[in-house]
Order: C-alpha cells, then sequence, then structure tokens
C-alpha cells in the first residue's frame, strides 16, 4: 500500500519518538539497525524528512535525529504525504490511472471503503502514541 521509502520513513520516525520521549538523539546508524534497514538509504529519508521538517537534526559529536513534542504530535498520514503524496488516500485499487465514480474499477467502490478507513486511522495515529509501547517490547519495528 505504501512504498518501501515510506515503509521505513515511519518506521524511522516511530523508533526516533521513542528515543526522543526520553531526549535522546539517536544516529542513522542506529536508526537502521533498529528497523533493519540499510543505513545510506535511511539516512536520504530522514534528511528528505528533515528538510521537510517532520524530523528535527543536529550536527555534531551529540548530534543526530530528535523529535520536539510538536513532532511528536505528528500523525502517520502527515508521513505518507511527505513520502508518498496522497496516492494511499486517493488512488486507484487495482493502480488505474482513470478509476473515478465516473468511471470505476472493479473494486472502486469497497476499495473507497478502505482507502477512507486507513486515511482515518493514519490522520488519527500520532507518533507520541507508541514511544512507551515500543520501549517496554510490547510493539516492534522488526522482528
Amino acid at each position: 500500500m505504501v512504498s518501501k521509502t515510506c515503509e521505513y520513513g515511519i518506521k524511522a520516525l516511530l523508533f526516533v519518538a521513542q528515543k526522543s520521549v526520553a531526549t535522546e538523539r539517536v544516529g542513522v546508524r542506529d536508526i537502521a539497525r533498529a528497523i533493519d534497514s540499510p543505513e545510506p538509504f535511511i539516512a536520504k529519508i530522514l534528511q528528505d524528512l528533515a528538510r521537510k521538517g517532520l524530523v528535527q537534526s543536529a550536527k555534531g559529536p551529540s548530534g543526530g535525529f530528535y523529535l520536539d513534542k510538536k513532532g511528536l504530535k505528528t500523525n502517520l498520514a502527515e508521513i505518507v504525504y511527505a513520502i508518498d503524496g496522497d496516492k494511499l488516500f486517493t488512488g486507484c485499487g487495482l493502480g488505474l490511472k482513470s478509476c473515478s465514480a465516473k468511471n470505476p474499477c472493479p473494486i472502486h467502490d469497497q476499495f473507497a471503503q478502505v482507502r477512507k478507513q486507513i486515511k482515518t486511522m493514519m490522520q488519527s495515529t500520532t507518533l507520541g502514541e507508541y514511544p512507551a509501547a515500543l520501549e517496554l517490547g510490547e510493539r516492534y519495528l522488526k522482528r
């Protein structure tokens, strides 16, 4: 449903959120290891998300990526929009370019309901909701 880039971006920011609650800054190497991602790929994703204001970064010996209070309120939909655009929330379930209510694909009506549920869930879920569950091992970012 989301691109691999978006998947890694969401997982990376969830990990950064977990560390940010404890006021830690985390480096690319640690993030990549924690979410089982190639380091250069995650570095590129995080740089892009930092440029878009979804994560903060600091250089130097005590540098790394972190989220402030506002960043912890970022919802998952904002990350999806920043990386993949609105395709997840508006696109055709079969990938057709011209699917619409006037020219529907075979699964148009059912998929429209699924898209709406996904959008609602992602808009109502913030990065700050999961740090405790991740820290306690109740939720996981890799297996």
